[in-house]
């Protein structure tokens, strides 16, 4: 639905927007929130199918509707930002992606201007996002934890078995030295 369109909305077609809102809201892993003054049509689409191609979904809000929809979800703690032409980018898996996607797009068009974001539910300033974006993606982050968590236990199996392993040595000359006695 466009922006134009909400502002004829009768209640009945406002609350749907509402829960809709509130269903993403809820799910979002992360919700950049974004002013696109002086964007046109193609310019926005442009935005959105390469949001989409990232799992990403575009959406030109109603401040008081996203206001409504934001409480009770992790979103509301930027309920206050709703406000001037806003549209808010949502992922639903990796939260990087989502600041990836804005950042990149918003270096290639100044009219979309990153205003804050929520980040598993809390607030990112804008200054903040790009730092978000500048991470690697959630599969290499993993990646990294668990090749740190599990250097550790590789050293201290390598120890246990070469002290096993010396232990092994120190038996076999023990029984040659007590052969040779013998």
């Amino acid at each position: 639905m466009s922006l134009g369109k909400e502002d004829k909305l009768n209640r009945k077609e406002k609350e749907e927007v509402i829960s809709r809102l509130k269903q993403d809201f809820s799910r979002s892993k992360a919700a950049v929130i974004t002013h696109y003054k002086g964007m046109t049509v193609s310019e926005l689409s442009e935005l959105r199918t390469a949001l989409r191609e990232l799992g990403i979904e575009y959406k030109v809000v109603k401040n008081t509707l996203a206001r409504i929809a934001s409480d009770g979800t992790p979103v509301g703690v930027a309920r206050e930002r709703f406000s001037g032409p806003v549209g808010v980018a949502l992922g639903y898996d990796d939260p990087v992606k989502v600041a990836q996607g804005i950042v990149k797009f918003a270096g290639k068009n100044d009219k979309l201007v990153p205003m804050a974001a929520v980040v598993e539910g809390q607030l990112v300033e804008a200054g903040e996002l790009k730092a978000i974006a500048a991470l690697p993606p959630r599969d290499v982050l993993l990646g990294i934890m668990a090749g740190t968590m599990s250097a550790p236990l590789s050293k201290m199996a390598a120890a246990l078995q070469a002290a096993l392993g010396s232990f092994g040595y120190a038996l076999k000359a023990l029984e040659g030295k007590k052969q040779a006695a013998a």
